[in-house]
């Protein structure tokens, strides 16, 4: 068994650690608008369920060069964001949307995916994804450094769920019909695959 000091590892090195230890992980497609009206759209696999009650989520925004990114800023300007599920019919567009842009230039544009208007805040959402959750800023945390932080930790609170009817079966999720896609290492990702039960104990 090796054992790796991180602090003595770049932020490559534990990048690749993590990335590749850490599997399978979900991905949150985030849209938010920048202050120009722009709407911003792009990927996030640092991303997870914080609390059902009330419901929120998380997403990990990593600082590039010490500076957030577009959508970081959007979100803690307008405190409001939507999250959407990618699944297998969306993945390929939703990959386009990681393209680096002027944050006055849309990826939605880009990838070619369509605006929806939301219902209980003003971000629009995409009509692609068969979940998407409209959400406002529970809480921010700058991590990583006192002088330069690198992370922006986002914790929203969904306050409205827009699910596909064909996936929605008596107030649950099916998963075959989601086909929710998720990340791997590198430019791998994966499907569900295979599904086993384990019962819990008393």
């Amino acid at each position: 068994m090796l054992s790796i000091d991180p602090s003595n590892s770049t932020e490559r090195e534990n990048y690749k650690l993590l990335i590749g230890s850490v599997v399978p992980r979900p991905i949150a497609f985030v849209t938010s608008v920048g202050p120009d009206g722009t709407i911003n759209g792009a990927p996030f696999s640092y991303f997870n369920i914080v609390s059902s009650n009330p419901p929120m989520i998380s997403i990990s925004i990593q600082r590039k060069n010490g500076l957030p990114k577009d959508t970081s800023r959007n979100i803690l300007q307008s405190k409001e964001f939507v999250v959407h599920i990618v699944d297998e019919q969306n993945v390929n567009k939703i990959n386009e949307t990681a393209a680096s842009l002027p944050p006055d230039e849309s990826e939605i544009t880009k990838a070619n995916l369509t605006l929806v208007d939301s219902e209980a805040i003003s971000v629009p959402g995409i009509r692609e994804a068969k979940v998407r959750f409209e959400c406002t800023l529970e809480h921010t945390l700058e991590l990583g450094g006192v002088e330069q932080p690198g992370v922006d930790l986002i914790i929203g609170k969904i306050v409205r769920y827009h699910i596909d009817e064909a996936i929605y079966e008596n107030g649950k999720i099916n998963l075959e019909n989601l086909g929710a896609i998720s990340r791997l290492a590198g430019n791998n990702y994966a499907k569900i695959g295979e599904v086993f039960s384990i019962k819990r104990p008393d």
